[in-house]
């Protein structure tokens, strides 16, 4: 997932932080001081599409993921 958004954003992020956490099965996504994800809360883990879509909505929220954008209904 790292790899994904360090490609997907080249130009909008400039690294991505994997830290270890002292509380198991912890896998929260921050950006700065913005909670994008949190599987705890969620109880399950992101898609990589639904990451990146959160991600962007945060860092570059006017740009197009092609095929990983969410459709209209």
């Amino acid at each position: 997932m790292a790899q994904e958004l360090l490609s997907t954003f080249v130009d909008d992020i400039h690294g991505v932080l994997l830290q270890p956490s002292e509380i198991s099965g912890r896998y929260t996504v921050r950006i700065d001081d913005v909670e994008v994800f949190d599987r705890k809360r969620e109880g399950r883990f992101p898609e990589v599409k639904e990451l990146k879509q959160l991600v962007r909505d945060v860092v570059a929220p006017g740009k197009s993921l092609g095929h990983s954008d969410k459709k209209s209904d």
